[in-house]
């Protein structure tokens, strides 16, 4: 059997890493101690929760309308044990507060700003970044300000320039990601689109519980906002950039990430795991850790050479 078959190639810049991984969409979900805490920045108070692990410092951002759970399969695997993940909810989202001031917060730069004063605030530095969808944005958007991240690793994110529209297919979500509030009924909807079968009814409660303002000013803000073109950061950065998504993502739009001039892009190509949608972690758990254990392997190794 060819090695690492759910990520089958499809072309030069979709095609599986090399090496001897498993062929299985499930995961072993290991009982790893995490430590939670609440931490207050100028935003509002965030809550953070972390692993013991002794390698890299990985941080991990959620998307538009969840929360850290998402990352459970995450936190609770080999990952978390080798290395210290970190993941955090958002201003606005799970428990984290409400932003005092939204239009300060809630735009991209806000959110930026408010998980670099988590990370002075837990004394990371110098992370790997890993972003999912919006959380993409927001690593993308810290690496425009601090050029020495160790990763940038961006999985349901289109690195957008002027034209924010071509990144995405826009038509399965019909308005709820930028909605002002959500019906139960808005919530399950929500989550059923966004990760398919592996919505649960965590991540629905997680949909219903963000502040509205919160996705009326993130896309009200999103052309005017005091942003970087990340079409621009991820084609001028010297840091390594991992470009994983599913093969069946119907949020953004695939062919416009696999074309954006990365300058230092991991493996030299973009990859795509079949059986997957818009959330690889939790759909393919098992495949999409092995491509995070791969990655930061490879970090380590560049920085001992």
């Amino acid at each position: 059997m060819p090695p690492f078959a759910l990520a089958k190639r499809a072309a030069s810049r979709k095609q599986s890493i090399p090496g001897r991984f498993s062929n299985t969409t499930e995961s072993i979900i290991l009982m790893v101690e995490t430590i939670s805490r609440k931490v207050e920045t100028s935003h509002c108070a965030i809550a953070t929760e972390m692993t013991r692990g002794k390698g890299l410092d990985v941080v991990l951002i959620h998307g538009n309308s969840s929360c850290r759970a998402v990352f459970e399969r995450q936190l609770h695997s080999g990952l978390g044990e080798a290395h210290r993940l970190i993941c955090f909810d958002l201003p606005g989202h799970g428990q984290s507060e409400d932003a005092r001031e939204k239009e300060r917060t809630y735009p991209l730069p806000g959110l930026a700003d408010a998980a670099m004063e988590v990370l002075e605030a837990l004394d990371v530095r110098n992370p790997v970044l890993l972003g999912w969808s919006l959380g993409g944005h927001v690593a993308i958007e810290m690496a425009s300000r601090q050029p020495n991240f160790r990763g940038l690793f961006i999985t349901g994110t289109p690195p957008v320039g002027e034209d924010i529209s071509e990144g995405f297919r826009g038509s399965l979500l019909k308005g709820l990601a930028a909605s002002s509030s959500f019906s139960q009924d808005q919530a399950v909807q929500f989550a059923d689109r966004v990760f398919g079968s592996s919505a649960t009814p965590e991540l629905v409660q997680a949909a219903a519980r963000t502040d509205g303002d919160f996705r009326t000013t993130l896309f009200s803000q999103a052309r005017v906002a005091e942003k970087s073109n990340q079409r621009e950061v991820v084609g001028s950065t010297k840091t390594l950039t991992a470009v994983v998504n599913g093969a069946a993502d119907q949020i953004v739009n695939l062919d416009y990430i696999d074309r954006v001039p990365y300058a230092n892009l991991w493996r030299d190509r973009c990859f795509r795991i079949d059986f997957a949608g818009h959330a690889p972690f939790l759909q393919v758990t098992a495949v999409f850790n092995q491509y995070v254990a791969e990655f930061l392997r490879d970090v380590e190794r560049a920085e001992h050479n």
